[in-house]
């Protein structure tokens, strides 16, 4: 059943089309209801919707004295939160930010007009030029800096803060995603997917601030960390195959002619292989290896297959909200 508010509504926004701004929140009542107002005020159109994440303090009871449609998010986990998000309001534009007052609401306007005017996806706002002094910890920024380097690599697409919770989304982008992340490495998957869908990404600097004395980050700095590493390798696992699979089977093939090396000298000069286990692994190596290969190669012809079905799906998306718009 699709979020709806009948007191509220969905008046049109300055661009004929209706916003939603969407709140994931988690024991966030020290700031969420100046961020609901912040909203409210930046986005007079838009209908604020908090998402309580199983909070165990005001957090609900405050978003919905300033004005925010509370929905109850049962399925614990930022990632989870913002499936059911996607999955239930019913928007042409959303807003996407955190509810722990560390995002500019007089920015929101901004990103919709950036999103609007370029016929982007997805607008990121990037924290990393302006920040206070203890927006970020040092781990935390030095994580950011390594994963977003290491997605520019491996994508060839420059992006440099892909842990932003502050971002625009169109419709279709929204509609036609399909997120596994359960926590909060589901920026990074939003980031990847957007890369390897050939969306229009576009980022724009916004001043990060710190949070309020007495709010606490839930994010870890480890296990987090690892979760999003975790969420790139198997991303591009999936979606880029043939190279994922050539890097091992050229590992796998380097290992076999090293390991190989000693049998082949000993059949040249003696005739005779004494190093018969290493024979035997090298030959297991390169075996390994043309496997490898051809597994690439099989997985990239159905990878190729699911974006093509993902394109038709989303052109049929654009051509049935066409036809509603005309109706």
């Amino acid at each position: 059943m699709m979020v709806s508010d009948s007191s509220h509504g969905h008046p049109a926004s300055a661009y004929g089309k209706k916003v939603a701004v969407l709140l994931p929140c988690y024991n966030e009542e020290l700031t969420i209801g100046k961020v609901v107002s912040d909203f409210r005020k930046s986005l007079p159109d838009a209908v604020v919707y908090v998402f309580d994440n199983n909070s165990n303090d005001c957090t609900a009871a405050f978003a919905a004295e300033a004005g925010a449609v509370v929905v109850p998010s049962r399925m614990q986990g930022k990632g989870y939160v913002v499936k059911h998000m996607f999955r239930e309001v019913e928007a042409d534009i959303y807003v996407m930010a955190d509810g722990d007052d560390t995002y500019s609401a007089d920015r929101a306007p901004e990103l919709i007009r950036v999103l609007e005017e370029s016929d982007a996806d997805m607008v990121v706002a990037t924290r990393l030029e302006e920040r206070d002094q203890k927006a970020l910890r040092s781990l935390h920024l030095f994580g950011n800096k390594a994963i977003s380097k290491l997605i520019s690599t491996l994508f060839s697409s420059p992006v440099t803060d892909v842990l932003s919770g502050y971002r625009a989304f169109n419709k279709h982008f929204v509609k036609t995603l399909y997120l596994k992340s359960g926590g909060f490495e589901v920026e990074t998957e939003m980031t990847l997917q957007a890369l390897i869908r050939n969306c229009v990404l576009i980022e724009i600097p916004i001043r990060y601030s710190s949070r309020p004395s007495g709010s606490v980050s839930k994010l870890n700095t480890f296990s987090d960390g690892l979760n999003i590493l975790k969420s790139v390798f198997l991303i591009f696992r999936d979606y880029k195959p043939l190279v994922f699979f050539s890097c091992l089977s050229t590992a796998c093939l380097i290992a076999g002619l090293l390991a190989g090396r000693y049998p082949i000298t000993d059949y040249l000069t003696t005739r005779f292989v004494s190093h018969v286990p290493l024979a035997l692994l090298a030959t297991a190596l390169i075996i390994l290896s043309a496997l490898f290969f051809g597994i690439g190669l099989i997985l990239k012809a159905i990878s190729g297959y699911h974006l093509e079905s993902q394109e038709l799906i989303g052109n049929l998306f654009r051509l049935m909200s066409r036809r509603r718009k005309n109706d």
